[in-house]
């Protein structure tokens, strides 16, 4: 029988164990998609948790009775690198699972919760700008491909990414 976790809102007081989680979870999931020259200039930058995410009240943490977090994520209206803010859109945001729990339904647990809070703020869409290893999760919570785009990642490189979208 899997352990059963609720989903609660991370605080600035998380910020240790979410970037713990990343580490844990960005890594080995990533280097499936990406070149590893990419993810040695990225991940010191995507294993870290943002401190703007953790104050804002949208970001979140699935865990189990004892406090272990398996799995993180959140949305935020600004749109990730910028200041934009477009009215009934939201931003799907720096979601991981511990790859010892992938399959488990934490992250689609976490996402019905940044859908549920986002709805009563009045978004009425979700973008994602999901990694190339991640588009097949996006995809399965109702997520559609617009084209592929480059973020920049900090200072860092530019990271092949996908454009997805969905209505809520």
């Amino acid at each position: 029988m899997s352990p059963t976790f609720i989903v609660r809102r991370a605080t600035p007081e998380d910020e240790a164990g979410v970037s713990e989680l990343l580490l844990a979870s960005y890594p080995g999931l990533m280097r499936t998609a990406y070149d590893q020259t990419i993810l040695e200039a990225a991940l010191p930058l995507i294993t870290r948790a943002n401190p703007a995410l953790l104050s804002a009240g949208t970001y979140y943490l699935a865990v189990n009775e004892d406090g272990f977090a398996a799995g993180c994520g959140g949305w935020s209206r600004e749109r990730p690198g910028s200041s934009e803010v477009r009215p009934e859109l939201a931003h799907i945001r720096h979601f991981a699972t511990r790859p010892e729990w992938l399959g488990r339904g934490i992250g689609r647990q976490l996402f019905r919760r940044c859908e549920e809070d986002a709805r009563l703020s009045g978004v009425r869409r979700f973008e994602c700008q999901a990694s190339l290893n991640a588009e097949g999760f996006y995809a399965a919570l109702g997520f559609i491909s617009v084209g592929r785009i480059e973020v920049r990642i900090g200072p860092g490189p530019m990271l092949q990414s996908v454009l997805m979208e969905r209505t809520i």
